[in-house]
């Protein structure tokens, strides 16, 4: 660890249940602070909502791994034949990236988007109405994790038996605890991804159907077409991002309910709050902690300070999205909070494409789960809600209670 670096300790159950005491300290000593994560990698954090705004659309801060400078770092990336994973939209930079998302945008529309409202929905009534007659359930394994994977796999075109496998491969390879990923369980996980993915693309291509990888492989902007490597890097992007985020907004906006009866009582006397509420779960505690990773190509000042080519900086969406200099009282749930222009989706040309569906599951599954289950509440004191630790923040499992319906 570098001297002067704070810890986050990952190792620590405290910290993962609540780590923004930590974070408010970080903001309060500093603009800019020297991290240690999962025991081994270096960072600068930025903490403060403006210098954060500002450096989501900095040029000289690379999306692309492989300009960082951390060994420990970069062994964790994949080899023997895991790299195209890489290419996608998240972790490439102009011009590449403009390119990938005009192409991933004629596919991936607005229209589709919202003509999958109905199955949504349809989707959550029959997970519900599969624990409803019990009067209790794990929200997470019931509901929440079902509804996104489901509904990406249908998106995609994907067999939903196939499910299990991209889940776990996906698990080894985004998740991050409190000791640094074994490098060989994480490229065998890339190894596998990549080669079911293939094979998709390939399945898709032969036999093309009403889906987005359909959609994604048919695209093109004047003779410009996504290569097969860029469709699997693309593919790869949407079912591992594409529904473990959304697995924690949706869990985490019920638990940050049953944490705040006042604030759950507000949404059930007036349901045309949830969209607010959905934002207001977005910057309160969102399913993206501590924040976004950028590499510096250059040294580059943020704030007055000078970070180093090659470090690895982390945008602290949720540090910064609790700045009191950009929110009022920002330690505060507020479903009725106006004005709120959070970074859990980040900003700038990166600002996340799946944020409208993100948004529409998110909305349409914490609706229903009120609606379809009355008198809901925590089986579990809230400080027993187990935490995912690492960089992406939810619950593990939800245990609840309510009244039993047929």
């Amino acid at each position: 660890m570098t001297e002067g670096s704070v810890p986050l300790p990952y190792a620590d159950p405290a910290f993962v249940a609540d780590p923004f005491p930590l974070y408010r300290q970080l903001r309060e000593d500093g603009p800019v602070r020297r991290v240690v994560i999962a025991g081994a990698l270096d960072a600068w954090v930025v903490t403060r909502y403006e210098d954060g705004l500002a450096a989501l659309s900095d040029s000289r801060l690379s999306s692309d791994v492989r300009d960082a400078s951390d060994a420990r770092l970069l062994r964790q990336l994949p080899t023997s034949g895991g790299e195209a994973l890489m290419g996608n939209m998240l972790r490439s930079d102009p011009p590449d990236h403009t390119r990938l998302r005009r192409l991933v945008s004629k596919a991936f529309t607005a229209h589709r988007v919202a003509g999958m409202r109905p199955r949504i929905q349809a989707i959550a009534d029959q997970l519900l109405e599969a624990v409803a007659p019990a009067g209790r359930a794990d929200l997470v394994a019931d509901f929440a994790l079902p509804l996104p994977v489901t509904v990406i796999s249908e998106l995609l075109g994907v067999p939903l038996d196939d499910r299990h496998d991209f889940q776990r491969w996906t698990n080894r390879i985004v998740t991050r605890g409190a000791e640094p990923p074994d490098p060989a369980v994480v490229n065998e996980a890339y190894q596998h991804m990549r080669a079911y993915v293939t094979e998709l693309v390939r399945a898709k291509r032969a036999a093309p159907g009403d889906d987005l990888l359909s959609g994604l492989i048919a695209a093109r902007d004047e003779e410009q077409r996504l290569t097969e490597d860029e469709l699997v890097a693309m593919v790869f992007l949407l079912l591992a991002a594409g529904h473990i985020t959304t697995v924690n907004l949706i869990s985490g906006g019920i638990a940050m309910l049953l944490t705040h009866p006042a604030q759950l009582d507000l949404l059930r006397s007036d349901p045309e709050l949830l969209p607010g509420a959905i934002e207001e779960f977005l910057r309160y505690d969102g399913p993206v902690s501590p924040g976004i990773a950028r590499f510096a190509r250059e040294d580059v000042e943020i704030a007055g300070v000078t970070v180093p080519r090659g470090a690895t900086v982390l945008i602290g969406s949720a540090i910064a999205d609790r700045d009191p200099a950009r929110f009022p009282d920002p330690e505060r749930l507020d479903i009725t909070r106006q004005d709120n222009a959070h970074l859990a989706f980040g900003h700038g040309i990166h600002y996340c494409l799946g944020a409208p569906l993100a948004r529409l599951e998110g909305q349409i599954a914490i609706a229903a789960a009120l609606r379809r289950l009355p008198g809901l509440a925590l089986a579990v004191a809230p400080d027993e809600i187990r935490w995912r630790p690492g960089g992406l923040r939810g619950p593990e499992s939800l245990p609840v209670t309510f009244t039993p319906g047929g």
